[in-house]
């Protein structure tokens, strides 16, 4: 086991040896990865493959039956999301959970009064919280000027509820942030305008988890890839490693690479 200062040494967040089951059914077995500071890391594999179930454990929706999940130096293993997001760790879900009824701008409130930016708001640095709502929807391609931010969220297109999906996780000023399935049901020019914001995202600095189907665009932007596949992890690499990884390439049956 390492001790903590060598977890923390060059690795923002580390798994070891994580493992879940579910009615007998291993989602993960003994997965292990880390990520750096400013890294893009994607998450790849079929369906069934323990993506989702990695993602739930890092951000306490689901406790592990072993293994540890370290973040900036602490260990965070069976914390509660409230408390890990706290701590700056934010995610997107596949499915888009909006507050329907709310307009668009409205839905940032929540996430902009958490305890962990709500000093920022309520000593003045932030201004009007609905001010800083719009310039989070301006930032992930909402056009400030027209009436799509105060349009309730059930009205709005898939492709603006995936960008509200990301303005939600910007407000909570995150120092992790994990996307589910970010570009799904997108299309491919939805998807081409989408990249350039996660570019800029890490040029800010940040950190990212992306979980994804589309896998050019993620090959794209990742730094590393890791590959899992019925709960274990077969390989992890660059995208040009794993392009040419005969594992992955019989994993995904011909699938695009």
């Amino acid at each position: 086991m390492k001790a903590e200062g060598e977890r923390e040494e060059g690795k923002f967040l580390v798994l070891e040896e994580v493992s879940k089951s579910f009615g007998g059914v291993e989602a993960l077995s003994q997965v292990s990865f880390d990520v750096a500071r400013n890294e893009i890391l994607g998450i790849i594999g079929l369906n069934g493959s323990g993506k989702t179930t990695a993602v739930n454990i890092i951000t306490g929706f689901t406790d592990p039956d072993a293994g540890e999940v370290w973040f900036k130096g602490e260990e965070i293993t069976g914390f509660a999301p409230h408390r890990i997001a706290g701590l700056g760790i934010a995610r997107s879900f596949q499915t888009v959970r909006p507050f329907h009824n709310l307009p668009a701008y409205k839905n940032l409130i929540v996430p902009l009064y958490s305890s962990r930016i709500r000093k920022f708001t309520e000593s003045g640095r932030w201004g009007d919280r609905d001010a800083v709502a719009m310039d989070l929807l301006e930032e992930v391609g909402f056009e400030r000027d027209s009436q799509v931010p105060y349009k309730p969220a059930s009205t709005l297109p898939h492709g603006y509820l995936r960008r509200l999906e990301l303005a939600r996780c910007l407000a909570l000023r995150p120092d992790l942030m994990i996307t589910d399935e970010l570009f799904s049901g997108l299309s491919s020019s939805e998807v081409a305008s989408m990249v350039p914001l996660i570019e800029k995202l890490q040029g800010r600095g940040m950190t990212l988890i992306m979980v994804e189907h589309r896998l050019r665009e993620l090959f794209r932007l990742a730094n590393r890839v890791v590959v899992l596949d019925r709960g274990r992890k077969i390989t992890e690499g660059t995208p040009a490693e794993i392009v040419e990884n005969s594992t992955v390439r019989e994993t995904y049956l011909g699938a695009e690479l």
